[in-house]
């Protein structure tokens, strides 16, 4: 028997470092390392020792012969990663790590005074920077974030139906409360307090602020009515406090998406999911009470390529062929379509696509009662159609552009960082210009995650990209070319209460976490999240609420 790793690795090599004989790949130290959509078990070297189960923090390695009929292409999977590859020099046989007495190579020397550092954002890019801060030097940590609650993309970026990826928020919250930490939630760094005022505070400063605003279609009829950026859709399913409870509109029977990357199908599964199924979710309650009322019976993926180099992993796509009372779909529009799906390889992404239902599809028609998800590969969005709101989608693909009928366009082509006041900002990439993760031009400041290196990469990907950051700070630590804080340590903390006297510390967010969690116990649910900021100050203060009628 050998393991397998499934649909919602994080990539962040936890497994790797456990493994007794190397058997995980990519590893961190391979050159592939990132830029492959899920790391893979060799199931000629693995020796079913179950280390890597037990040490991934998104429960997604299991036995293969165990694996439900749902997952059970992950095998295959795993397989095909591995597949005419020739074996390299640590994975002929068992290579076990010799386990020595830890070493914290990078850390500063033993005569530093400890160095205070601020990290702002508590996503998983601001958390694995802090993470390494705190296991690998004796640094003072200060979390900093503008919402009254700590998560980032881990609470309001992960699609409620996928809970096991939501655990890695519990690997990061064991430093919450860590002795070196200071937690200032509710804090907006521009706002209530300046990046020069930040810096004088600390040694140094991270930003892990990600990307949080959509890339634009630039298509005329964007801005109409019904036209909504995935960001919002997934930030309205998962209670962000900046989305209105009544953002999104389900009244159209069809909605069209404008992209086919992972996002897109994390919003065309939740569209169509069944209601009941995510009601055992921390879905928000106005947006399963919008699903259960929803009139959506079709949802179309837009992609200019086709599916060969469709933007979604395998392990997605695997996923959504599994969706329990939902047909998937393939327009047949394009003779290239069925070439690419019926000529791919054994592992190709276009591949899985073979045997799911091909047909050319008549837009006129009103979609049935059936739910079903319609892939639409060489097309393209022109125009979005509509005098008040969004009536129809016009798009490429054939000798003529067609109108796709649709009430909702939901834009899912990427994501895109926004300025941080005080801080310089690249308009053409939507990053904050950086050498090794060292804002250029501001000693001391330094950026991590997607604000760093553009909307590319999940969870994991930050682990790597946290270390360079937080190895090229030490590297100025030891040059001794970070700039001294002036203030004393606790000086801080009452400039951030005497310019909000809302800040939530490691306790109320201890507080808010127990709230959340009674409300899910209550309602038969893992957790039902505060949908507002009041809510979230005043169950950190141990305030009254109460469950939604």
């Amino acid at each position: 028997m050998t393991y397998a790793i499934t649909q919602t690795c994080c990539s962040d090599a936890t497994c790797v470092a456990v493994c007794p004989v190397n058997c995980i790949h990519p590893t961190p130290q391979e050159r592939a390392f990132g830029s492959t959509e899920m790391l893979y078990v060799d199931p000629k070297t693995c020796i079913d020792c179950g280390a890597c189960a037990d040490a991934c923090p998104v429960d997604a390695i299991f036995p293969v012969d165990s694996l439900p009929a749902s997952q059970a292409g992950y095998a295959a999977i795993n397989e095909a990663y591995f597949a005419g590859q020739e074996p390299g020099p640590d994975s002929t046989g068992p290579n076990f790590h010799h386990w020595n007495a830890p070493s914290f190579e990078r850390g500063l020397p033993s005569d530093f005074a400890p160095i205070r550092v601020a990290v702002v954002g508590t996503g998983p890019a601001g958390m694995y920077a802090a993470e390494d801060l705190l296991l690998h030097t004796n640094a003072e940590v200060t979390l900093v974030d503008r919402l009254p609650v700590a998560g980032g993309l881990v609470r309001y970026g992960v699609a409620p139906d996928h809970p096991a990826t939501k655990k890695v928020g519990d690997t990061f919250a064991r430093f919450h409360d860590h002795p070196r930490v200071r937690m200032h939630l509710g804090v907006e760094i521009g706002k209530d307090i300046t990046a020069a005022e930040l810096a004088a505070h600390h040694d140094a400063v991270i930003y892990a602020v990600g990307a949080s605003t959509d890339r634009r279609i630039g298509v005329p009829g964007e801005e109409l009515p019904g036209s909504i950026s995935a960001t919002a859709f997934v930030a309205w399913y998962n209670s962000h406090p900046e989305v209105a409870p009544d953002a999104v509109d389900l009244s159209s029977r069809r909605v069209v998406v404008a992209g086919n990357g992972n996002v897109a199908l994390d919003v065309a599964r939740i569209l169509v999911a069944d209601p009941a199924a995510l009601a055992g979710t921390d879905i928000a309650d106005h947006a399963l009470a919008a699903l259960r009322a929803s009139k959506v019976r079709e949802v179309v993926l837009i992609g200019r390529r086709g599916p060969e180099h469709a933007a979604y992993s395998a392990s997605e796509l695997l996923a959504l062929k599994h969706l329990p009372g939902v047909e998937l779909v393939v327009d047949d529009h394009d003779p290239r379509t069925a070439a690419t799906i019926e000529g791919a390889a054994a592992g190709e992404k276009a591949e899985l696509l073979r045997g799911v239902t091909r047909e050319t599809v008549d837009w006129s028609r009103t979609p049935g009662s059936a739910r079903r998800i319609v892939f639409r590969f060489h097309s393209a969005p022109v125009q979005v159609l509509g005098d008040d709101a969004v009536r129809a989608v016009r798009v490429t693909g054939g000798p003529d552009e067609l109108d796709i009928p649709a009430g909702t366009l939901l834009r899912a082509v990427g994501y895109r960082g926004v300025p941080v006041t005080g801080l310089p900002f690249d308009e053409a990439t939507g990053t904050v210009p950086h050498e090794g993760g060292r804002v250029k031009g501001m000693p001391g400041t330094y950026v991590v995650g997607w604000i760093k290196r553009g909307p590319s990469g999940g969870i994991g990907a930050n682990r790597a990209c946290a270390a360079e950051t937080v190895g090229t700070l030490l590297d100025d630590a030891v040059a001794g070319s970070l700039p001294a804080p002036v203030p004393a340590p606790k000086a801080f903390l009452r400039l951030a209460r005497s310019r909000n006297r809302h800040v939530v510390d490691a306790k109320g967010l201890a507080a808010i976490d127990r709230a959340e969690l009674a409300r899910g116990r209550d309602g038969g649910r893992p957790r039902v999240k505060f949908g507002t900021v009041p809510e979230l100050i005043a169950a950190a203060k141990g305030g009254r609420w109460k469950l939604p009628s």
